[in-house]
């Protein structure tokens, strides 16, 4: 092998290692987004349960259930409606024959047929009915159909509080969602569970755009009642970028509809890499520019910047821990200190 080819092989083996340098795996999740803004008086939990030990408190069926997605069994069974996760002994569900681990497929009530799918819906009808009314349910129990009948009875105390939760959309609308509780559910015309409390919103949010609140109930979306927040999260996701949905908002006991779009994520360039010539890479504010090997090196955040020449000159500032002092022209003192008697 001759000098020269030598010499470009041990160039090319030398430039293998620096052109993995500095290399990163691409992210597999978003970033989250920058502006969204959460005001901390709406992080607690509603202090609201005097009131709600005040509403009334409607049947007693003595079984709880969860949404069918939360159960592997459901899953598997493609039945949908709800899972009973709980029975009351010697309760109307227990005399009924309602078992743990059985869907709720339809209900049937003074000659109307529903399917409920969301906890929230199974609250409403309990709500709804009066002591002695007739549930003929639809159960699922291991792929195979039975109906029951529950007699509900008076409930004698309110059910046990359940704690909120909260949701975030990051992709196209950027709002933070919690459960409402059970007085701002119920006073929406809504089952305990129902509702989702706009808690946080983007800056470039469409929805603060088109008029959404902090604070904001959003009983329908879409021409459907919102019986979870799954059901807002849902209706954004399916909706095209740039699209609009109907939004039926409960702010301050009075009922608004607005028409709120859609967004998407925006893009941006975040890195440029041509090994030991030109590197550029910008990630959460942050920016770092290099050229030959360093020989210029530039670095800047929001608040201070950094720029190196020659390897071994440094320059650096940022932002003052004061705010610039503003004059108009001809004001006094605006081109000297004040005296002693005017600071005075």
């Amino acid at each position: 092998m001759g000098r020269l080819a030598r010499i470009g092989l041990l160039s090319v083996v030398a430039l293998l290692p620096a052109c993995s340098i500095g290399k990163r795996s691409l992210p597999v999740d978003p970033p989250p987004l920058a502006d969204l803004e959460e005001p901390l008086d709406l992080r607690d939990e509603p202090r609201d349960e005097d009131a709600r030990r005040d509403l009334p408190t409607g049947s007693f069926t003595g079984i709880s259930v969860g949404a069918a997605s939360d159960s592997l069994d459901a899953l598997a069974s493609d039945a949908g409606g709800l899972v009973v996760q709980a029975v009351v002994e010697n309760s109307p569900g227990d005399l009924a024959g309602v078992e743990l681990g059985d869907l709720v497929v339809e209900v049937r009530a003074g000659g109307r047929a529903s399917n409920p799918r969301w906890p929230s819906e199974w609250r409403e009808l309990e709500l709804a009915t009066s002591p002695g009314t007739r549930l003929e349910v639809v159960l699922d129990r291991a792929g195979a159909e039975r109906t029951v009948a529950i007699v509900t009875v008076a409930r004698a105390r309110p059910a046990a509080r359940e704690n909120v939760e909260r949701f975030r959309e990051e992709e196209r609308v950027g709002v933070v969602l919690r459960t409402a509780s059970e007085v701002e559910a119920r006073a929406a015309g809504l089952g305990p569970g129902g509702g989702a409390v706009v808690v946080g919103l983007s800056r470039a949010s469409p929805w603060r755009a088109a008029g959404v609140r902090y604070g904001d109930l959003v009983r329908a979306i879409g021409g459907e009642a919102v019986a979870h927040p799954q059901v807002v999260l849902d209706a954004i996701r399916k909706t095209p970028a740039d699209g609009g949905l109907e939004l039926g908002i409960v702010r301050d006991g009075a009922q608004i509809d607005l028409q709120a779009g859609v967004s998407r994520r925006a893009s941006e360039l975040q890195e440029i890499d041509i090994p030991l010539l030109y590197s550029y890479s910008s990630d959460r504010g942050r920016s770092e520019t290099s050229i030959l090997f360093g020989l210029y090196r530039y670095e800047s955040t929001p608040a201070a910047w950094r720029l190196r020449l020659l390897w071994f000159l440094e320059f650096s500032g940022g932002e003052a821990d004061r705010l610039e002092v503003e004059r108009s022209p001809g004001s006094p003192g605006a081109d000297s200190a004040p005296s002693g008697d005017d600071a005075g």
